[in-house]
């Protein structure tokens, strides 16, 4: 096996920790190859290991030792299945080492998957990931929430002015290089206490958190969850705008407009079934719609954070997009005139 890492912090460089997991358990020998695996925004590591007969898994290495027992990946873990929702197998772990070791699903994410689909696999493909949200908030106010850490986590007005703080810090004066002055902050400050209030008062239901098309994978022909562990309680609305307003894919706003309509129709209403269906539906296409800007401003922060402060530059490529879905829905609603022109001060994109 052959891997050139930096050590980590505990002493130990990943090439050590994963040949003395693999020892361990009986994986190592002749023939077995460690592949490094893109990762995500966090500081994990993966690694898929493939064994003579083919058959693999893969490692995820976190940054020193966990405790399993209550990691909230696991916790997660637990309470998707008895949806059931699909997620990877949980085959193995060390706590000394770091070292969850998970069921490979592949390397196909929906959004890798877009590019090659046809038209019909990718509204299938999609209903399923909006059916999945659907499962999540009915079974999710069904299961008894003791032992589940998912609930007592929730998106209040402190962890939804938090993010959009954030974007600030990381976006318009981290990544922007703007500088604001106390009169634009408490402006600001006006307009966000606005979107979070509406937003932490609505009814809460289970969320995965970060539910878009890079951690949706393709295997064996359906979808599997991934990224999970952030789960938490919040507005109907948040992992439906996090899909379908997600930085990583174009969707038709004709799609969005029927998918929408599609997880209505999951929840009773359908067809004009139901005397206030239209109004319903209007009703929750402008929620959907408050939340897809606090969302995509975070998603802004995240972008810049990662740029200025991991030295990621990958996440560049996704700002246009994420800021188009801005400027739609501030142009869309006369309530944001003033926040577009507090924001098109330091980003031109929004003038």
């Amino acid at each position: 096996m052959t891997i050139r890492e930096k050590r980590t912090a505990e002493g130990l460089d990943l090439r050590d920790r994963i040949d003395r997991y693999l020892r361990a358990n009986g994986l190592d020998g002749a023939g077995t190859t460690v592949v490094p695996l893109t990762g995500d925004a966090s500081d994990r590591r993966y690694f898929r290991i493939i064994r003579p007969a083919g058959d693999s898994i893969v490692l995820a290495l976190h940054v020193g030792p966990i405790e399993f027992a209550s990691l909230p990946f696991v916790n997660v873990a637990d309470l998707l299945r008895q949806m059931p929702l699909p997620v990877p197998a949980l085959l193995g772990h060390s706590d000394t080492l770091g070292i969850l070791a998970l069921e490979d699903l592949g390397d196909v994410t929906l959004q890798a998957h877009l590019g090659a689909a046809t038209p019909t696999e990718h509204a299938a493909l999609y209903r399923q990931a909006v059916a999945f949200i659907d499962l999540l908030q009915r079974r999710g106010a069904e299961i008894e929430p003791a032992g589940y850490v998912a609930y007592r986590r929730a998106f209040d007005v402190e962890k939804l002015t938090w993010e959009l703080d954030f974007f600030i810090k990381h976006f318009i004066e981290g990544y922007r290089g703007a500088a604001l002055s106390a009169a634009q902050r408490a402006a600001l400050g006006e307009e966000w206490s606005s979107i979070v209030t509406e937003l932490a008062s609505e009814p809460r239901v289970l969320c995965h958190r970060d539910y878009h098309s890079r951690n949706l994978m393709l295997h064996a022909g359906s979808l599997y969850i991934l990224d999970f562990q952030d789960a938490r309680m919040g507005p109907a609305t948040y992992d439906l705008a996090s899909l379908l307003r997600d930085s990583y894919v174009d969707l038709a706003d004709r799609e969005v407009d029927d998918l929408i309509a599609y997880f209505l129709a999951l929840k009773g209403y359908g067809d004009g079934a139901l005397p206030d269906a239209d109004r319903t539906l209007l009703e929750l296409r402008r929620r959907f719609d408050v939340m897809a800007l606090q969302r995509n401003l975070k998603a802004l922060g995240t972008f810049g954070y990662q740029t200025m402060t991991r030295r990621n530059t990958v996440y560049i490529q996704y700002m246009p997009r994420t800021l188009h879905y801005v400027r739609a829905n501030l142009d869309k609603y006369p309530r944001f005139e003033r926040l577009r022109e507090l924001l098109a001060e330091h980003v031109e994109e929004l003038r």
